[in-house]
């Protein structure tokens, strides 16, 4: 749990990113709660403890808000609709489709496999699961993720197909990791990050989210949460 302020910073954090693309800065979060920028600081490492965001490596700005980022990596999500010009960043393919969950949104996604280069563009929606392919690997076995988050975005990519996941595997020299098709992903973003939003959101437990895990098919050791 965090305390009523934390959550306050909290959901002006996620309102920021989902209006406006971006994170909020330290003084601007002091100037809108009406709080110390020494205090904001506090507020942001109580919220980091809670897994709430991710500071940057120096600790003075906000690194990610899951699934938003504040620094680009190798996502781009936009609207459908074409009157509403707002843009994210997307820190991996899973967040991508959050990002969607999050906002209720219809979103167009573009990337790159990691293997050929080649440009991804897809589209996705809280109700309209994207195409088959492409193929989603995730790089570490989920107890992993957390320790170093943002590695783990970085490394969570779109590939072409099943195929180019694999061959850029052994290429690479990565042997421990797992490849998920891009529905099932879609359908995990949805119920890991639909709530994302809500003014009364609260964390999930591990439970819940084990659950939703198990509940996509994603089962067995690799998929199992410290």
């Amino acid at each position: 749990m965090i305390t009523p302020h934390a959550h306050s910073v909290r959901t002006l954090v996620y309102a920021t990113f989902a209006e406006e693309g971006r994170a909020p800065s330290i003084a601007e979060l002091a100037r809108k709660t009406a709080r110390t920028p020494v205090a904001v600081r506090e507020t942001l490492n109580e919220l980091t403890d809670a897994h709430a965001v991710v500071l940057s490596e120096d600790g003075d700005a906000i690194r990610m808000a899951h699934p938003f980022t504040a620094t680009p990596m190798a996502f781009t999500v936009t609207p459908q609709d074409g009157y509403d010009d707002r843009r994210w960043w997307g820190g991996c393919a899973w967040d991508s489709f959050g990002i969607s969950a999050a906002l209720q949104l219809d979103v167009r996604i573009d990337t790159a496999c990691p293997r050929c280069g080649a440009h991804l563009s897809y589209g996705a929606g809280p109700r309209t699961p994207p195409p088959p392919e492409p193929a989603i690997r995730f790089p570490r076995p989920a107890a992993r993720w957390w320790p170093d988050v943002v590695a783990t975005c970085t490394m969570i990519r779109a590939f072409c197909s099943r195929d180019h996941a694999e061959q850029w595997a052994r290429q690479s020299d990565v042997h421990d990791g797992c490849i998920a098709d891009a529905p099932t992903v879609w359908r995990l973003a949805n119920g890991w990050y639909g709530d994302r939003l809500d003014p009364d959101f609260t964390p999930h437990t591990r439970e819940h989210n084990q659950a939703l895990l198990d509940g996509c098919g994603l089962t067995g050791p690799f998929w199992r949460l410290p």
